[in-house]
């Protein structure tokens, strides 16, 4: 890299999108471009194998990206902290208590958390599954708490229907009855909507289903909860849920910082990029993964975009900061999830299409492996 500063590229939190950034620009440097990532942690979860460790499938090595040695392969400096204030006018951010870093290029891929503002209570109750980062700590410490209650009854509960509350509530029974061999803790799914993974066709809404009712797991449909409190959920109905644990999975929700700062924003406060994954309001700012909402491509908040945006966003920023074009990314309209039952097993969707089985587990290992290998 020269040794003379051209431009400053600055990148807002270690998620899917930027790692590969990282891992491109150790591949071929753009000459007098300064990199620096800024990141809540040094080590990054990703979160396509997130039920494989609560399921005790996977160590804590296995899901994490150390950033730290991708950084210095790419050239980038590592600046751990939380952003406080982010100035588009000045084209600086402020990092905790540390002085003003500048940017050229700003990209933030900097994840999102759970839609949970509308109920009373949440933010002292219960665990967001949501940043990734800040959730495994807490899930640590809810197991040794299970094992510090003895015989007593236990009631987790899980808010949240789609792909991610069912994943977690059958990784979690997999883990308790298997690994932990806890037999005193009942789970309990709870979401607001008519059915389970609403955005899924109706065989993989009627399979997981039925796996949930194998597995001793509970499910509450059309269950609005509006506020928490210390060992209680409340409903719409003014129904009083038992809660020991509370586990939230709801929809995504962005962070609050980005609407602040005076990026244009959708009507769910997600920053607005175009098929560029550029701001429609600064395009010296880009966005990546569940923090970007694209215009005209309405997507699910999930992984994969952001694992498939990270190869345009890392040509785009090079090329922005080359002075050259850009080029556009296309999301995928149909795209393939693989949901995972805790059990090494697996369930296929795809537009109407489904199927289940082990070999779709050990199909999502390799991919999931195949992308941990790179970085």
């Amino acid at each position: 890299m020269s040794s003379v500063i051209l431009k400053d590229l600055v990148l807002i939190g270690g998620g899917h999108s930027h790692v590969e950034v990282l891992r491109r620009l150790a591949m071929q440097s753009v000459s007098g471009l300064r990199v620096t990532l800024v990141s809540r942690q040094m080590q990054m979860p990703y979160s396509g194998m997130l039920p494989g460790f609560i399921a005790g499938h996977y160590s804590w090595d296995d899901i994490h990206i150390d950033l730290a040695p991708l950084c210095v392969a790419a050239g980038a400096r590592l600046i751990t902290g939380i952003i406080t204030d982010l100035d588009l006018h000045k084209k600086h951010l402020r990092c905790d208590d540390r002085p003003p870093v500048r940017y050229d290029l700003l990209s933030i891929n900097s994840g999102s958390a759970p839609s949970i503002g509308e109920i009373d209570g949440a933010d002292r109750i219960g665990i967001a599954v949501k940043p990734l980062d800040q959730f495994l700590p807490q899930w640590q410490a809810l197991l040794e708490q299970l094992h510090g209650v003895g015989g007593e009854k236990y009631e987790i509960v899980v808010v949240g229907g789609g792909a991610g509350g069912v994943e977690l509530a059958l990784s979690i029974q997999h883990r308790l009855t298997h690994l932990e061999k806890l037999d005193n803790v009942e789970i309990c799914l709870v979401t607001a909507e008519p059915n389970l993974l609403i955005d899924h066709n109706a065989r993989v809404q009627s399979h997981l289903q039925n796996k949930l009712a194998r597995q001793g797991i509970k499910v509450r449909l059309n269950t609005r909860i509006t506020a928490a409190e210390r060992g209680q959920l409340w409903t719409a109905q003014d129904e009083g849920i038992r809660a020991d644990g509370v586990l939230w999975v709801t929809q995504a929700a962005p962070q609050a910082w980005t609407a602040e700062a005076g990026l244009g924003v959708d009507a769910a406060g997600f920053i607005r990029v175009n098929e560029y994954l550029r701001s429609i309001t600064h395009p010296e700012v880009f966005a990546a993964g569940d923090v970007a909402s694209m215009d005209g491509h309405t997507r699910p908040k999930s992984g994969v975009f952001a694992v498939r945006q990270g190869p345009v966003l890392a040509q785009n920023l090079m090329r922005a900061a080359a002075g050259l074009p850009v080029r556009k990314h296309r999301p995928q309209k149909n795209f393939l999830s693989l949901i995972s039952t805790g059990d090494r097993r697996a369930v296929a969707s795809r537009g109407g299409l489904s199927a289940n089985g082990q070999w779709l587990w050990r199909w999502k290992n390799w991919i999931d492996r195949r992308f941990m290998v790179k970085f």
